[in-house]
């Protein structure tokens, strides 16, 4: 319906650019950029995901400890009241 209209707004030489070769260097220097940041940022989040399991193992450890240390703990298991003694 309205393709031959789209066609029409279009307008091609019916010739492909052509890139000067500073063009294409410069185009080849700005991907190798982009190839290097990219590396940079996977590096960064490696080392972001060891340091949050890191983290992450501390906080469990603490906390296991404390569990197992208020479990070992015996003074709150007698909740009967001291038999007082009579002379």
């Amino acid at each position: 319906m309205g393709d031959s209209n789209l066609n029409s707004k279009v307008k091609t030489s019916g010739q492909d650019p052509v890139l000067k070769q500073a063009e294409i260097d410069y185009m080849k220097i700005i991907e190798q950029k982009n190839r290097e940041r990219v590396q940079k940022l996977q590096q960064i989040s490696k080392k972001n995901r060891y340091t949050g399991l890191a983290i992450g193992a501390g906080v469990f450890s603490i906390y296991m400890y404390s569990i197992l240390a208020v479990k070992q703990e015996t003074f709150l298991d007698d909740f009967e009241e001291p038999v007082k003694v009579q002379q």
